[in-house]
């Protein structure tokens, strides 16, 4: 009966000490570094990713790449939808060296390596890749069928950011982001970057928001003080 006992006691530590293991070597989620002045912020969730360098002191925004990605071990692969840089990138695809310890992000490519901190574990009831399927215009719900141009929004468990761009033409129309929060309904965004208008970086702006399934209605005043009422859908 001992000896039960102990292989049970030592298959809990074994499986605990795996779940844990899982846990703190998940890219998802969201990473920072500090570069300068400047921020670089790293969102990966639900197989898509971003990168942005933006001073929200000076409220300069620098640029945007991401689009999916792929963790294969110590192998992370990304395909590029947008690259605000080097639009020539979209569509191609990069693959680096990837190595997580515990707080901490390690990527290398061609000889150079960066690191960043953890930001958040992508844990949320809006963690999400979100594309906006539904936005009221005069009093009625006109829904949009996402094509070639899309509205993209990335949310872990405390960063957001939307991207607007066309996947055919490569074309990048603007983007915005920063740190968010979701209480009790109220979903607030403090924006820290705004690639059209950067007097709109250090507004927060709050909304009034529901699940429904894979809908995330989302309604209240826009940066520009106008009503809106959208609807965001995932897995798409």
């Amino acid at each position: 009966m001992k000896q039960i006992k102990m292989i049970a006691i030592l298959f809990l530590l074994f499986f605990m000490s795996s779940h844990h293991s899982f846990a703190q070597t998940s890219i998802e989620g969201a990473w920072t570094k500090q570069e300068g002045s400047f921020n670089i912020t790293l969102l990966f969730q639900d197989g898509y990713y971003s990168y942005t360098k933006y001073d929200v002191a000076n409220k300069v925004f620098s640029f945007t790449k991401g689009g999916s990605y792929k963790a294969d071990g110590n192998k992370l692969s990304i395909t590029y939808l947008f690259h605000t840089a080097e639009k020539e990138k979209v569509s191609s695809s990069e693959t680096m060296e990837m190595l997580i310890d515990k707080q901490t992000l390690s990527l290398s490519a061609n000889g150079t390596k960066e690191v960043y901190s953890r930001v958040d574990d992508s844990k949320g009831a809006l963690g999400g890749h979100w594309l906006i399927t539904g936005r009221m215009n005069n009093g009625n719900m006109q829904t949009i069928t996402p094509g070639a141009r899309r509205t993209i929004k990335l949310l872990t468990g405390t960063r957001f950011q939307w991207i607007a761009i066309n996947i055919e033409t490569k074309e990048f129309f603007g983007t915005g982001g920063g740190s968010y929060s979701f209480v009790n309904g109220k979903y607030t965004e403090n924006i820290e970057f705004f690639s059209r208008d950067s007097t709109r970086v250090g507004a927060s702006l709050s909304f009034d928001g529901k699940v429904e399934g894979n809908n995330w209605h989302h309604s209240g005043l826009s940066s520009r003080g106008e009503p809106i009422h959208e609807i965001w859908t995932k897995g798409l």
